[in-house]
């Protein structure tokens, strides 16, 4: 196809929206209520030379569209949009920028900054309200029209596991995989690393059931971090909704779903973090690259009475305006395009409480997540959110409706701080432990909407959790006024690295407790990646700018001897979650329920083995814990855990709680001792350590009762 013969736009039809090939030509489509002439702009195959223009002919319920015939799928193409440059009533439109399609399934490459990017004349005297008639076209990156080809899926089907048997991997795509020394140079930081049989055989002897993906939709370089010689290496600025990060790829989108059909075909789903509260465009002082130019008005909330400025609940700069009915299609659109073109069998929302945004402030019944859970394409997927935003009222864990899942930052905080030694934790870590029924236990919601972790990409790994008192950010080149200002971390002796075997073991203890704490709690675990072999950030508790060995996983310290024994331990744990349902509730319930003769579902004692009373609830010096729970299994069976917990710097010893069970020692974070029996009626729990056992009986029988 010859983008030169292309002579003539046609109506075309206002839906589907963005740029659709039916094999004869391609129709555009495009949203704006407030635009008064839209162009279609055609580019050479290298998308360096503006071919042509051609005005979109139709615009019927504030849809612009033009059929395009014998254009063909590669077509490279953006648009330019006409209206008025108003920035005080909330417009900006400049036809002089070049805009990238909202809907665009693929992109030519980066940004490439210019000042021409932007919509006004930077330092001008009037700032924003001036306007800028520089052509952006040669500093933007192009859409690129795709062929709506299925792609064949092959035998491998989504695993569809469970709540409540999900274990979930945070993981970033190209930090994976780029200290890989066993892949090739290309493939490293790619889709294709990420569907490597070895790592996925590293993710199946670690027992996770899912990925869960640091974003993958294409995203912004920041200027201010370019010039610093930084990079946005989390990718929380999102640049299309639709369409994959371009330098994630090698070949093409496609590359991105070849990965997501070997991890399923290998068992495990695959979970998107996205970002649909703001995007890459920034405050009134970003660049104009698409919605900006397309429809300020519609796709942001501005602030009422001065449009000029934009709602910031999200602290990047502008907000998703999703009160929109069109803007709140794209989001369901892409959602949707997600799921169904690339098999992703789940979402967690950044900063979900600004999607759960009305006028009036956060609404569970909002528009968004109303939507979104009567969706019949979205009945299937795991959705999570993470609870909170900068907004008026920004954090609402727990206030989430039914069927979604949310960050729980309360257990990350409870979790540190007793396996620190803090005061008065006992009775919280209680409630972290038993999926934070004081949170979750309401609407019928279950245990799993509970999403804990002890460390995520944002902080401390839990090795820099039990290595440095306070964060090392300098290299973020912001004073180290940046991150996390409570990490509640201790490094045990001394700040960072350490030859000093007495501290390497204490750490090594606490951190075993942190990690085995996770899995043997009731809600949905999440692993950092790296976490399990000890993986480190030199401290960085804000790595959103580290593009380097800093964030990538350092496989080295997986094949040590120390990251290998800590594998093997999280292995174990995840291992006994999944054995035992007694540890991994599918509902709250009623902790008193007997699941035996003497056995209540959930019980708590002390060292002496009695129940733990409201004094010892209380005493803010208690530490020391123990937690039996019980279960049924489905042949009818009863299955019983008892965790032993002492945060202590002297080993506890604890008398088992009566009825005598034939209690097994399953795991001791102290020593990796295999499974054995229980002889004694006193267990001993070494300092900073956790120690679980199991038993089982049939409902009705006395437990330790002769046959």
């Amino acid at each position: 196809m010859d983008p030169t013969q292309l002579t003539r736009l046609t109506t075309g039809q206002p839906y589907p929206l963005g740029a659709v090939s039916d094999g004869l030509g391609v129709n555009f489509a495009v949203f704006s209520a407030n635009a008064t002439r839209i162009e279609l702009c055609v580019f050479d195959a290298r998308a360096r030379k503006e071919l042509r223009r051609f005005d979109l002919p139709e615009c019927t319920d504030e849809i612009w569209h033009g059929y395009l015939p014998d254009a063909q799928p590669g077509l490279v193409y953006g648009y330019r949009a006409h209206g008025p440059y108003d920035p005080r009533n909330g417009h900006r439109f400049n036809p002089h920028k070049l805009l990238l399609d909202p809907y665009a399934r693929h992109l030519t490459g980066p940004v490439v900054w210019s000042d021409a990017l932007f919509g006004y004349r930077l330092n001008h005297a009037r700032t924003d309200l001036s306007m800028d008639r520089r052509d952006s076209a040669p500093a933007m990156p192009k859409a690129i029209v795709t062929e709506d080809v299925p792609f064949n899926w092959g035998n491998s089907k989504a695993p569809n596991t469970p709540w409540s048997d999900t274990t979930i991997y945070e993981v970033h795509l190209r930090g994976a995989s780029m200290q890989r020394e066993d892949l090739r140079q290309p493939i490293r930081g790619t889709c294709a690393a990420l569907a490597d049989p070895r790592f996925i055989e590293h993710l199946l002897r670690l027992g996770v059931t899912a990925v869960e993906l640091l974003p993958v939709h294409a995203f912004l370089q920041d200027r201010f971090l370019i010039e610093r010689g930084l990079r946005n290496y989390w990718g929380y600025n999102t640049l299309s909704f639709f369409a994959p990060e371009p330098s994630y790829l090698q070949r093409g989108p496609n590359d991105l779903r070849q990965a997501v059909r070997r991890l399923h075909a290998a068992g495990l789903e695959v979970i998107l973090d996205v970002v649909y509260n703001h995007t890459c465009e920034g405050s009134e002082l970003g660049p104009t690259l698409s919605w900006r130019g397309l429809d300020n008005a519609s796709y942001y909330r501005l602030m009422p009475g001065e449009e000029r400025y934009y709602i910031n609940d999200t602290g990047c700069g502008n907000t998703v305006n999703l009160s929109h009915p069109r803007v709140l299609q794209m989001v369901m659109d892409s959602l949707r395009y997600w799921t169904t073109s690339y098999g992703v069998d789940g979402f967690r929302f950044d900063l979900g409480v600004t999607l759960g945004r009305e006028g009036t402030g956060f609404d569970p019944g909002s528009g968004f997540f109303d939507a979104m859970l009567q969706d019949p394409t979205l009945a299937g997927v795991k959705l999570i959110s993470e609870p909170w935003d900068i907004g008026p009222d920004g954090y609402q864990l727990g206030n989430h409706p039914p069927s979604l899942a949310e960050w729980n930052d309360r257990y990350r905080d409870t979790v540190r701080r007793y396996w620190r030694g803090d005061e008065g934790m006992r009775g919280d870590m209680a409630a972290r432990l038993c999926g934070s029924r004081d949170v979750f236990d309401r609407r019928h919601r279950r245990p799993w909407a509970s999403v804990n972790f002890v460390a995520s990409h944002d902080g401390f790994t839990t090795q820099d959790v039990v290595s440095y008192d306070g964060s090392h950010n300098e290299a973020n080149g912001e004073d180290g006024n940046d991150g996390h200002s409570e990490n509640y971390s201790h490094n045990w002796g001394v700040e960072g690295p350490t030859d000093d075997p007495a501290i390497l073991e204490r750490r090594g203890q606490v951190q075993r407790a942190l990690l085995g704490t996770l899995f043997l709690s009731d809600g949905t675990p999440m692993m950092l990646a790296g976490d399990e072999f000890g993986n480190s950030q030199d401290g960085n508790n804000n790595a959103y700018c580290q593009d380097g060995p800093l964030s990538w996983l350092d496989w080295t310290q997986a094949q040590s001897d120390a990251g290998r024994a800590l594998s093997q331990f999280v292995a174990r744990a995840v291992s006994l979650r999944r054995d035992h349902p007694s540890l991994r509730a599918a509902r709250f319930g009623d902790a008193a329920q007997e699941i035996c003769p003497g056995v209540s579902a959930i019980a708590w004692f002390d060292t002496d083995g009695g129940p733990i009373d409201q004094a010892a609830w209380d005493d803010p010096q208690g530490r020391t814990m123990a937690l039996r729970r019980a279960a049924l299994r489905e042949d009818g069976s009863a299955d019983i855990t008892l965790l032993l917990l002492n945060p202590g710097a002297e080993p506890a010893t604890f008398t088992l709680p009566e009825p005598a069970l034939p209690w097994l020692r399953e795991l001791d974070s102290a020593t990796p001792v295999p499974s054995a029996p229980v002889s004694e009626s006193e267990i001993i729990v070494q300092a900073h350590s956790l120690v679980l056992l199991s038993a089982a009986c049939m409902p009705g029988v006395v437990p330790g009762a002769a046959s």
